[in-house]
């Protein structure tokens, strides 16, 4: 075990409970008082209603205190867990295999011997590769954007929204290398990410990457933009439809994914709601990806 990524020993606690605002101030009250490393709020994606509220310690944390918040709030009782120090660049070695979409082939270091001749091949260091094309949404993403190459698109202008690691944007990049490329994440570390992903793949400059929530940073404001990728989650791309409907360019197209298969039908609605027009619905696995055309003016 590789003593340079072996995290130690730490405790995870999770409780459900009902409601977006309790649960959301429920993890603004663990983090004042408990002060964890970190404290996750998500809505559950099993159309139960639920949100899950995780906190993470360091050192194991005070269960009569999070037995008195979780009562407080509502919440069902607190499950602790220690999780064992643990090698993840190992782990994602042994686990995540080359994933190959239409002409795509993303791939970790540990497997370059095995990239293909004449693909559109993107590494992804094992380290980071969570999220990066070995997930049924980015996959999916990839086997569209294959389609509409086929199809015969041709886009100027581009845009990678809540981008992660970038893939998206990056085989877009490869593609048309005279498009002008914008891959965005709201989380810096991900901005960072994408820019040393660009790097390993000798691509530096080709995709430009800010930081931003949603379309709120200038260059994703100078649009239109004639292709829109956005692989997050339902509730953002609902969230998000009327300003994607504005930045996408008549008779331009957007790629969405990060949607459970059963929720594919509310967000083509917010969509339809917008004036977009779906062309393409793909279910990979659990996973579904939505390709949706703006109409010319």
């Amino acid at each position: 075990m590789s003593d340079d990524h072996l995290t130690p020993a730490s405790w995870t606690a999770l409780t459900t409970l009902t409601g977006k605002d309790p649960a959301e101030a429920l993890g603004d009250m663990l983090e004042e008082q408990l002060e964890p490393d970190g404290v996750g709020v998500f809505e559950m994606e099993d159309g139960s209603g639920l949100w899950e509220v995780g906190a993470y310690f360091a050192e194991a944390p005070d269960e009569t205190a999070l037995a008195v918040l979780a009562a407080a709030f509502g919440a069902k009782p607190f499950v602790i867990s220690e999780l064992p120090p643990t090698d993840w660049v190992a782990h994602v070695r042994r686990e995540l295999q080359p994933v190959e979409a239409g002409r795509f082939f993303v791939y970790g270091s540990h497997d370059a011997d095995r990239v293909p001749e004449g693909r559109v091949a993107l590494l992804i260091e094992a380290a980071m590769a969570f999220g990066t094309g070995h997930h049924g949404t980015t996959q999916g993403c990839l086997l569209a954007f294959e389609e509409l190459i086929g199809q015969g698109i041709n886009p100027a202008r581009i845009a990678d929204i809540g981008a992660g690691t970038a893939v998206l944007a990056m085989a877009a990049a490869r593609v048309f290398p005279d498009a002008h490329v914008i891959a965005s994440d709201i989380d810096e570390v991900a901005v960072e990410v994408a820019l040393a992903n660009l790097r390993v793949n000798g691509m530096e400059g080709a995709v430009d990457c800010v930081e931003a929530a949603g379309f709120a940073h200038p260059s994703l404001t100078d649009g239109p933009f004639d292709l829109i990728f956005a692989n997050i989650l339902k509730g953002p791309l609902i969230e998000l439809a009327p300003d994607m409907a504005t930045a996408t360019a008549p008779g331009g197209r957007i790629i969405l994914s990060g949607l459970l298969n059963p929720q594919g039908d509310e967000v083509v609605a917010a969509y339809e709601a917008e004036g977009l027009t779906l062309v393409r619905r793909g279910e990979l696995g659990d996973w579904t990806t939505l390709t949706l055309r703006r109409p010319e003016a």
